[in-house]
């Protein structure tokens, strides 16, 4: 195998959007305090140091290839002959701690939000019942759901894997406030390469002398919070034969991400296939039971990885989607887990009332939850919808406008955002997509070390995401945690778009 490495680089990488990534602020900080600071580093000795940086920088790099922080290339995105290091920052990133432990208590709250959507099935049609008119991908998800709904579900054991990805506001006064960006209920990516981040980031403060800030980075594996998850399902599935079955892309850039929970699963004693829709197809087959047989072998979970983009899909293998669908094996999501996830439902929960009826006599995670919205607004084709659309060509500086998607790079901003909406203001396509107020994140300063790219220094944003897992077995809860953290960094001059899409970059989370 060939490592084939270029020059240290920051390219630009980004997560959905982010706030502050390396603002200076103490705990305890009041607002202004955080204001005054708000454009300063922890870093500031190394960061215009311009004979040590690329010293620093090569160092990095080798410590990514050595602890396995890696992605397959552009060039050979199918092959692990050849990779380079997944784009990273060279130095981590401040978040204040009051924010990081907000996110962290709040986590367990929306793992429950969104099992108990997923069993509301009249929230479910109500809510989207516009969108599917609309929107033939969220509209094909539904008409399957429909179809499992009216058959029974065969499954009995139910596995969520969440990431819910928060930026960081600040108001006019300074004051931080963490702020729910979404929740990605599928395929929710960078748990595995993530654990491996921190210990990047401590090898290079301890290569710059600063071993008490290395101290200060948290310990982080999401990953094996995550195959814990899929093992408990596995377990309550009650095969021990049975295997764990990924779902991928037949192109797989992040493998190594994938594999990191895999081996976790490997060493567990669970086996685990990897096979794609058109494999579904064209061998797998459910028996009198409804238990799916993928080549002869008992399927317990079906762990997706792909199947979050219409491009994912054709005739062949939206009828393989419906075939998992009807089985007894465990979803990881199930196609109502995977509705409850997107952006309409999302903007229906900010609305006056519905988290409350959803989560009756839990008054302090509705609080917990709501605390984390920011404004979301409904494009339906009703006389509020059309203010609504008025009020963002008015000014579309204010606003993202956000489709049914997953996986990055969808969304539309400024110029866009407006052209997009003044052509499809009198059109029902406009009630595919919901409008979100912008989030105001404070800056930072770093390297985004990216092979190909230039060492430069950068101006960034960050975005925080907290990995949770919960497990039910009937109306029963049997697992319901936070497992760790994703922290995100892209250039300012990225609107939208995350790791895997080119524009992100992984990075740790100092917290002070």
């Amino acid at each position: 195998m060939e490592f084939r490495r270029q020059p240290p680089t920051p390219g630009t990488d980004s997560a959905a959007g982010g706030p502050t990534g390396s603002s200076c602020s103490a705990r305890g900080l009041s607002g202004s305090a955080f204001e005054m600071t708000a454009h300063l580093t922890v870093w500031e000795d190394v960061l215009h140091n311009e004979q040590l940086i690329p010293e620093v920088a090569a160092i990095a790099v080798d410590a990514a290839l050595l602890e396995g922080v890696l992605m397959r290339t552009k060039e050979e995105p199918s092959s692990s002959n050849v990779v380079n290091y997944a784009p990273f920052t060279l130095l981590p990133s401040v978040v204040p701690s009051t924010i990081f432990e907000q996110a962290y208590a709040v986590q367990q709250d929306f793992n429950l939000l969104v099992d108990t959507i997923s069993q509301n099935a009249e929230f479910l049609e109500r809510t989207l019942a516009s969108t599917i008119k609309v929107d033939d991908f969220t509209a094909h998800l539904f008409k399957i759901y429909k179809q499992v709904l009216k058959e029974g579900f065969a499954q009995s054991v139910f596995l969520g894997i969440n990431r819910s990805d928060y930026m960081i506001d600040h108001g006019a006064d300074g004051t931080p406030a963490l702020k729910q960006i979404e929740i990605n209920t599928i395929a929710a990516s960078f748990g595995g390469l993530t654990s491996r981040t921190t210990a990047v980031h401590r090898h290079i403060l301890n290569v710059l002398g600063k071993s008490k800030e290395a101290l200060k980075l948290l310990d982080n594996n999401p990953c094996k919070g995550i195959a814990l998850g899929i093992a408990k399902a596995w377990e309550l599935y009650g095969s021990a034969r049975a295997v764990v079955m990924v779902l991928v892309a037949d192109t797989q850039r992040n493998i190594f991400d994938q594999r990191c929970v895999e081996n976790e699963l490997w060493t567990r004693n669970i086996r685990v296939i990897r096979r794609q829709f058109e494999d579904v197809f064209e061998k797998a087959s459910l028996d009198n039971d409804r238990r799916l047989y993928m080549e002869g072998q008992e399927v317990a979970v079906v762990y997706y990885r792909e199947g979050y983009m219409p491009e994912n899909y054709n005739k062949q293998n939206w009828e393989a989607r419906l075939l998992i669908e009807r089985s007894k094996a465990v979803k990881c999501p199930d196609i109502a887990t995977q509705l409850a996830g997107t952006k309409k439902v999302q903007q229906e929960l900010s609305q006056p009332g519905v988290v409350e009826r959803l989560l009756p006599s839990q008054a302090e995670a509705v609080a917990r939850i709501r605390a984390t919205f920011t404004g979301l607004y409904s494009l339906d084709m009703d006389e509020e919808g059309a203010k609504v659309v008025a009020m963002a060509i008015a000014d579309p500086e204010r606003y993202v406008l956000k489709p049914q998607r997953e996986g990055g790079g969808n969304n539309l901003y400024g110029e866009e955002l407006k052209q997009l909406l003044e052509k499809i203001k009198d059109s029902p396509e406009r009630a595919s997509y919901i409008l979100m107020d912008k989030i105001t994140p404070r800056t930072s300063m770093n390297y985004l070390l990216r092979a190909h790219s230039p060492l430069k220094i950068s101006e960034c944003v960050s975005e925080l995401g907290v990995f949770g897992v919960y497990v039910r077995q009937g109306k029963d809860i049997v697992v319901n945690k936070h497992v760790g953290h994703l922290l995100r960094t892209k250039a300012i001059e990225h609107a939208d778009g995350g790791v895997a899409a080119g524009v992100a970059v992984l990075d740790t989370p100092y917290v002070i």
